[in-house]
């Protein structure tokens, strides 16, 4: 069992939200942050943080000095757009709709983005549910 699995073990699951059964698609999924990943903002660009570390008495024994406990992953503009709409509500169709004009300039556009999304989730920045 991985750190983030450990973390999320005893998370309470919404009641209109449930894991997803067998095979669905990835549009119909809905994507929702973790709740050990932080969100901050420099600028435009949301930047990601999370624990480097499982256990907090690990800090004190492996990180050196000016080491932050904490790993920070910026986003770049497309990348925080997806973020921002990853809110537990919208399905991964629906942030590519929502997208469209944040992309126009681009082909493929939802490939893009729903690549993304599974990099996310392979990550463990995000999980997918389905809604009931």
């Amino acid at each position: 069992m991985d750190w983030k699995s450990l973390i999320l073990k005893n998370k309470p699951v919404a009641d209109e939200y449930r894991a997803p059964q067998g095979k669905i698609s990835l549009l119909d999924a809905v994507p929702v942050r973790c709740e050990h990943i932080m969100t901050e903002w420099e600028g435009e660009c949301a930047v990601l943080t999370y624990p480097r570390f499982k256990y907090r008495w690990v800090c004190r024994f492996l990180l050196s000095k000016g080491m932050s406990p904490n790993i920070r992953v910026t986003l770049e503009e497309h990348g925080t757009a997806v973020w921002q709409l990853i809110d537990g509500k919208h399905s991964v169709s629906e942030i590519v709709s929502l997208l469209a004009g944040h992309f126009k300039d681009e082909s493929n556009y939802a490939t893009r983005v729903t690549a993304y999304v599974m990099q996310l989730r392979k990550d463990g920045f995000i999980r997918l549910t389905v809604k009931s």
